[in-house]
């Protein structure tokens, strides 16, 4: 046994999910994140609120049942990360370990570019969460004065401090690894954030005006035969299921094999979309109580329009600090996922140890994150067109068509007592790899869907 094979195989032994719940809370906290925060709440607004709904959920329940198990499968299946899986794949029909590694380096690089992005995002997510105790987040008079703050930050090396704060405290949880630093962060931050928004959703449904946001949401109008409606509905739930050919299946990698992926699957899907219900039900209520539309999402909702508005509501100071921190628990959990696929990557190939693996992706992370402050969004936006539904894509022909129909549902029953029925072949190998190309096709297209 050579010394990476070693690395990979003690890893394993030692590390892994302690318990069900522990499992399902960090799969959802890799997938409640921005977009179920300042996208989804724009999207609805925009595409006639329930009649973006609807297809939405449709796409939710059928990439779930699809590609959130197969991942989670393969990963498991192979106890490996996308590198060792991919090369498993390709070797079990006889085909090339090095063209399955150097196929499996793609999502890999997909999530480590990602995470790069997302930690200018943390950093301006932690500025104003401490911002909201100090009085600085909702100290500008006006939204020329909100958006003046964010541009000022968002600018090259505009936010180094508090960047860097916040990747610090990821590497500390990473290190700590993924029983003692993943699960239990998860299980502290998550159930959190759905308290904190539950709270904001309730406070909001007593002010003057929220009631026609309400109805807004759940109307059905002619956006339901709008095209447009459906392909970024399926962008939506897509990219928030965070299905990428990396995170969820290097989650699955340490998950035992009496867990029943499907059963854990559709937990995932029902919590992701109520974080993205919940802050849909505490956004669209604040901007119709103070009249304004609600069709641009990003950052410019989440760091000029929403501090604008929580400033003129009563108790605006104390919304405001709940909101980013819950907002903050939502990133750091996704943040945490997203830098554990290359992490473990270095682990299994080089043979490094945790804290080594760690450091080295970390400061990697830090350095190209500081120099990418200016461009973060065009960043992200390639990665997400091009890379995350190419790794999705990968991996799902992979272990629903390398490895096969008879592999994949042997996989995925284990730790099930109800055998599964005859919808698995037709839902995995050609719906949602259809879908899937879909998904990168119409990125390409439009420039972003997700």
């Amino acid at each position: 046994m050579n010394k990476q094979q070693a690395a990979a195989d003690g890893i394993r032994r030692r590390d892994g999910f302690a318990s069900h719940w522990g499992y399902v809370l960090a799969c959802i906290g890799s997938a409640v994140g921005m977009g179920n925060i300042w996208m989804f709440p724009s999207r609805v607004s925009k595409y006639g609120g329930g009649s973006f709904l609807i297809p939405y959920f449709l796409f939710v329940a059928i990439i779930g049942f699809s590609g959130v198990i197969g991942e989670m499968a393969f990963g498991r299946a192979t106890r490996s990360g996308p590198v060792g899986a991919f090369q498993k794949a390709l070797e079990s029909r006889g085909g090339s370990g090095r063209a399955g590694r150097v196929l499996g380096t793609v999502p890999v690089l997909g999530s480590l570019a990602l995470a790069i992005g997302y930690a200018v995002v943390m950093g301006w997510i932690l500025k104003y969460t401490v911002g909201a105790f100090t009085g600085e987040t909702l100290a500008p008079a006006d939204v020329d004065g909100f958006s003046a703050q964010f541009g000022q930050m968002a600018s090259s090396f505009g936010n180094n401090f508090w960047q860097v704060a916040g990747l610090v405290l990821v590497a500390v949880i990473l290190i700590a690894g993924i029983g003692a630093g993943i699960e239990k962060v998860n299980k502290i931050m998550m159930p959190l954030f759905f308290l904190m928004f539950a709270g904001l959703a309730v406070y909001m449904a007593f002010q003057p005006g929220a009631a026609a946001g309400y109805r807004y949401m759940f109307t059905v109008d002619e956006n339901i035969a709008n095209p447009m409606t459906w392909v970024y509905a399926l962008g939506q739930a897509f990219f928030s299921l965070s299905l990428a050919g990396n995170g969820t299946l290097i989650y699955g990698s340490y998950l035992k094999d009496d867990e029943d992926i499907i059963g854990s699957a559709w937990k995932v899907a029902l919590f992701d979309t109520m974080a993205a219900m919940l802050a849909a039900l505490v956004i669209i209520p604040a901007m119709a109580t103070a009249g304004v539309n609600l069709f641009d999402g990003g950052p410019g909702l989440l760091f000029i329009h929403l501090p604008n508005l929580f400033k003129g509501i009563p108790g605006g100071t104390v919304l405001a600090a709940v909101f980013f921190i819950a907002v903050f628990f939502a990133g750091i959990t996704s943040l945490i996922n997203l830098f554990e696929a290359p992490i473990a990557t270095l682990q299994e190939r080089l043979g490094l140890t945790r804290a080594q693996a760690v450091l080295a992706i970390l400061g990697i992370g830090t350095v190209i994150s500081l120099c990418i402050q200016a461009i973060v969004g065009e960043w992200m936006d390639a990665v997400s067109i091009y890379i995350c539904p190419l790794g999705a894509g990968m991996a799902g022909i992979l272990f629903y068509w390398v490895f096969g129909s008879k592999f994949a549902r042997a996989e995925l029953q284990k730790g099930r007592k109800r055998p599964i029925g005859r919808w698995l072949e037709p839902m995995t190998k050609y719906v949602f790899c259809g879908l899937t190309a879909a998904v990168f096709v119409l990125g390409i297209v439009f420039q972003g869907i997700g």
